[in-house]
């Protein structure tokens, strides 16, 4: 969630308020083998055990809030369609597809070649004896299937053998000096210039593209009839796939053109980081090559590794939080905030239960709901729910505060725009600290009585600064923020939708608020950890 899909959705709902056109687009990763393994273990058809994973997650995304324009999935036709005529022209252009023999392990009882997730063996570099054909989850070193000692058949467990097959391969090596350059063009994070060049001073490998497998995209090539395409030389087409589906769904199949090959166009990617060869070096080299004139990745976001309590988050050891599990602890806002918050975009970051109850505590509760809270209550009491007061009418020396709320406004835009999303969320949060201290030392409800001019001069600054905020905070937390419009009155002649620059109240007035409640509540690291400890005794009954 946070290596991709939220910090996608809020840099695409930052775009959005900044006015710019947006297709944001993702998928289900469907034809890797770990599925087929499941679907095998159920004894149920692997597309049916698909099927109900696609239909799963988007629910999941949806309850989320995450904005996608089309999450779609590579079992899609026309992804597929997509996938076979990219390869089609590839392999028709230019020598940059070859045939080799590989030993490959074989199942003698099952009679069938076997990919990588359905082999398990003993790690060669720690002896873990559970290690998988593709990676050990021990110590993490990506592995040859044809490496590992004493591999076996996860179907059946019966002990593997290596057998020649030819596959068809994609020479990257070739691309080398283009790679190069697209390094040197696009807007890297610093992990991904990095990771991408220690590839290239290694020296680039051909890519295998087929594998030996029917559950996947049917390979285009001549005498390739029996294969598929491996799952990470297709999926990571599923950009441009999904792009051009979204735009046939609405009726304009031609539109998905102007954000994949018009000049000027960009293209942005959130990935984590274990997902940068493919992103950085295999898809601009796949698009490249294809003779097509793609818009190369603009901009490629990486973030580091995020922990759960010193472990690193493991699907198959069931370390960390699965995000159905998460939406039965707290509502999306709070994880959406403490996840941004605590986005590790310069090194792992380590997350649990105390620091996740303390960013609800003081920056959701003490902080944001305190401020909206205070600054509401006083139009209520001060100008009974009904606030008028224009700019011209308050004081010179509240000009200024008002200068520095824009300022700062100025700052989180730039950060957003450089996809720094964790400084973007700190800037936003200490804009509303400043207005709670603004609040607190100029004390309104004191000076009511004596010189209510003077008070509500000061609460036209405050909502002035959440009127600012709303456009800042909108993007991590969007529920949120729609509660705080309808209290607030703000963004009425706006369809009641943030725009960046949409920051004077004037444009609001009269201000009307109504059911000014509470918005956060308080939690402890105790009360989440038996939540999920709850969930998942629940589940095992």
């Amino acid at each position: 969630m946070i290596g991709s899909v939220l910090s996608a959705d809020v840099f695409a709902r930052f775009l959005r308020l900044t006015e710019n056109s947006v297709v944001f687009v993702s998928g289900s990763d469907e034809h890797g083998t770990p599925l087929e393994v499941e679907a095998l273990k159920r004894g149920i058809p692997v597309r049916q055990l698909a099927d109900q994973n696609h239909a799963r997650i988007s629910e999941l995304f949806k309850l989320w809030n995450i904005s996608y324009d089309n999450y779609t999935r590579t079992e899609s036709p026309v992804h597929k369609k997509f996938v076979a005529e990219l390869y089609s022209q590839i392999y028709s252009i230019d020598s940059y597809i070859f045939t080799r023999v590989e030993r490959i392990n074989y199942c003698p009882k099952d009679k069938r070649f076997l990919p990588d997730r359905f082999v398990q063996g003993t790690c060669p570099y720690c002896g873990y004896e559970k290690a998988r054909g593709d990676q050990c989850d021990n110590c993490g070193r990506i592995l040859d299937a044809d490496k590992l000692n004493n591999p076996y058949c996860v179907i059946c467990g019966t002990r593997t053998e290596l057998r020649d097959t030819k596959q068809w391969f994609f020479d990257l090596p070739k691309l080398s000096q283009y790679i190069t350059g697209y390094l040197n063009r696009a807007e890297l994070s610093s992990n991904v210039i990095r990771f991408s060049r220690g590839w290239l001073k290694e020296g680039l490998k051909p890519r295998s593209i087929t594998r030996d497998s029917e559950w996947g995209i049917k390979a285009p090539f001549p005498g390739a009839e029996s294969k598929t395409i491996y799952v990470w030389m297709e999926a990571i087409l599923g950009y441009p796939s999904a792009t051009l589906e979204y735009f046939e769904k609405i009726g304009t199949p031609q539109g998905w053109e102007d954000y994949w090959q018009k000049p000027g166009a960009k293209t942005s990617f959130f990935i984590g980081k274990d997902n940068i060869p493919f992103h950085a070096i295999i898809l601009p080299a796949l698009l490249h090559a294809s003779g097509k004139n793609y818009n190369e990745p603009s901009l490629i976001s990486s973030t580091e590794f995020l922990l759960f309590e010193g472990q690193k988050f493991s699907k198959s050891r069931k370390i960390g939080i699965w995000i159905d599990e998460a939406l039965q602890i707290l509502p999306p806002d709070y994880w959406r905030y403490a996840l941004i918050a605590l986005r590790p975009e310069s090194g792992d970051v380590n997350f649990g239960w105390d620091i996740l109850a303390e960013k609800i505590n003081n920056d959701l509760n003490d902080t944001i709901g305190n401020f909206v809270n205070r600054t509401l209550v006083g139009v209520a009491r001060f100008a009974d729910n009904h606030f008028n007061l224009k700019r011209d009418q308050i004081c010179g020396e509240l000009h200024s505060e008002i200068g520095e709320i824009s300022q700062r406004h100025d700052k989180i835009k730039t950060l957003y725009q450089s996809t720094e999303l964790q400084s973007a969320c700190r800037i936003a949060l200490e804009q509303l600290a400043r207005a709670n201290a603004f609040l607190s030392a100029t004390e309104p409800w004191k000076i009511v009585k004596a010189d209510k001019k003077r008070a509500l001069e000061i609460l036209y600054v405050a909502l002035t600064s959440l009127k600012f905020s709303c456009s800042e905070l909108s993007p991590i937390i969007p529920g949120t923020v729609d509660i705080i419009i309808s209290q607030s009155g703000l963004f009425k002649n706006n369809s009641d939708s943030p725009q960046w620059d949409n920051t004077s109240i004037d444009s609001d007035l009269p201000i009307v608020t109504k059911d000014i409640k509470p918005i956060f509540r308080k939690t402890s690291a105790e009360e989440l950890r038996e939540k999920l400890e709850g969930i998942r005794a629940r589940k095992l009954t």
